[in-house]
């Protein structure tokens, strides 16, 4: 379980910090108020006793320097507070929606996000894809450098994946060594580009571990959206099976499903390399 406080803020104030969450709102208030009113009496009270005098002026100007004095200090650590309660809002948001290895958008996310654009694409008619990348024979890459030299890889697959796409563009680790994308906007054609884009730059990628370097490839299967499918889930099927096309074809490839003509009347090619 994350904590509440990040650690990298003082002990002290993670302290209080959980015991103002404990007390709540209204007992939390009316704590400080407390603190704040006997802090004032004790200040005022102690300027009258030094000064010896008790007059109107002097106590004027006690309350005076308790509010100067009282009123930083107070709202320096409820600013505190919520900028580190706001700081740990972020992380948390950052770790229920991206994978903590790539980095990327984690599949729960994805869903959620392309859900959306999806049913938006097909209620205005409009053309996206989605691709599904696999890393080509990545357990040997984990039985002969290990798990730690796997994941560094991943890592720039990831990496290298995302320079590819545009900010509309929707990447997410779907499981394992496999990373799935949704392109909204995009048509069959220029899903397939993208896709041999990505397959080229992962097929030139080496990266460096301990006293070697490490390389792989990836098959690609790619789904365009189409009148007929029923949901998110069934594209991603298409993008499935496509993606088992690529493998059976010897890995390192592009593969998509049959489909018909665009809208516009122009043929698709039904695999590329």
């Amino acid at each position: 379980m994350t904590p509440l406080i990040p650690d990298s803020s003082p002990t002290w104030f993670r302290w209080l910090s959980r015991m103002v969450l404990r007390l709540g709102l209204r007992r939390a208030t009316a704590v400080i108020t407390g603190i704040v009113a006997l802090s004032s009496v004790l200040i005022t009270q102690g300027i009258i006793t030094v000064l010896d005098r008790g007059d109107r002026m002097l106590a004027a100007a006690s309350a005076t320097l308790c509010s100067v004095v009282l009123t930083p200090l107070i709202g320096a650590f409820v600013l505190r507070l919520v900028f580190e309660l706001e700081r740990t809002r972020q992380q948390l948001t950052v770790l229920a929606t991206h994978d903590d290895l790539t980095g990327v958008h984690n599949r729960r996310h994805f869903m959620a996000v392309v859900q959306r654009e999806w049913d938006r694409a097909r209620r205005y008619n409009m053309q996206a894809a989605l691709l599904l990348i696999d890393a080509d024979h990545f357990k040997r890459v984990n039985d002969a450098h290990g798990h730690l030299c796997g994941d560094e890889l991943l890592r720039a697959i990831a990496r290298v994946t995302g320079e590819q796409l545009r900010q509309a563009d929707v990447l997410a680790r779907f499981g394992g060594e496999e990373l799935i994308v949704f392109l909204p906007h995009t048509d069959p054609l220029g899903a397939l580009d993208v896709a041999e884009r990505i397959r080229e730059r992962v097929q030139g990628l080496s990266v460096p571990w301990r006293n070697a370097t490490v390389a792989t490839t990836v098959s690609v299967g790619v789904a365009p959206l189409r009148a007929e499918l029923p949901s998110l889930d069934w594209m991603i099927h298409e993008a499935d099976t496509a993606l088992y096309a690529a493998k059976s074809d010897g890995r390192n490839c592009v593969r998509t499903l049959p489909f018909e003509a665009s809208r516009s009347g122009g043929a698709f090619p039904v695999s590329s390399r």
